[in-house]
């Protein structure tokens, strides 16, 4: 009888706990006091962001959580009352496609198909596998990797997306090359290396600790 009983205790427990769901971020509103894996999934998005500066994510809503949402609010102009809603998601970019973007299976996949493209020519305007141009490699590849569709320019490209304090997988690096501002980008894959279309060599593989780049280095984004 007690088997029994401690079945049914634990099977409602599975049924009853948040975090046993498939949960996506984005889909309810965050606070102080809460737990659930989607607090874990908001910490590694301002962690991301530069904001979250704990070294591990947990599912808890604490003090730390909280200070990082009311900073991110702050910068976005938003009301910093530490609770992430509708207005707060939407500053961070995030629905349950982008935050699966951000996945690291979904970055996998970004880099997997840029260097399907590895030596495609160098073509002014060219935005096929038979020609890229700088940002017309970076639009088909997201265009073909995820739900992301990017500007045709650099320039517009660096107006979107959200700063971030370093790169990680998948994230864009900009550079200022022959004009006043962001006039080239690739695409970071990871060890101080980003893969773009250059005019001098087509789709390649770069470091970021080339002296050409690194002196031009403007900053990297995530979409």
């Amino acid at each position: 009888m007690k088997k029994i009983i401690a079945s049914f205790v634990v099977t409602g427990l599975l049924l009853s706990n948040p975090l046993v769901s498939n949960a996506a971020l984005g889909d309810r509103t965050l606070k102080s006091g809460m737990t659930h894996v989607e607090v874990k999934q908001l910490q590694e998005v301002l962690k991301q962001k530069g904001y979250f500066t704990n070294k591990t994510t947990t599912t808890y809503f604490g003090t730390v959580t909280k200070s990082a949402v009311i900073k991110f609010q702050k910068s976005k102009g938003l009301t910093a009352d530490g609770i992430v809603g509708v207005n707060t998601y939407k500053a961070l970019g995030i629905t349950k496609k982008t935050y699966k973007k951000a996945s690291t299976n979904s970055s996998t996949t970004l880099i997997n198909n840029a260097k399907k493209y590895l030596d495609v020519p160098y073509v002014w305007g060219g935005s096929t596998p038979k020609g890229f141009d700088c940002s017309g490699f970076l639009k088909y590849v997201f265009e073909e990797s995820t739900d992301v569709n990017l500007p045709r320019t650099v320039a517009e490209i660096y107006k979107k997306g959200t700063k971030v304090s370093s790169p990680e997988v998948g994230d864009l690096v900009f550079f200022e090359t022959y004009k006043p501002g962001a006039s080239h980008a690739g695409i970071y894959i990871g060890d101080n290396q980003f893969i773009h279309s250059s005019s001098s060599k087509g789709v390649g593989i770069s470091s970021m600790n080339n002296s050409y780049w690194s002196k031009r280095y403007l900053g990297a984004k995530t979409y």
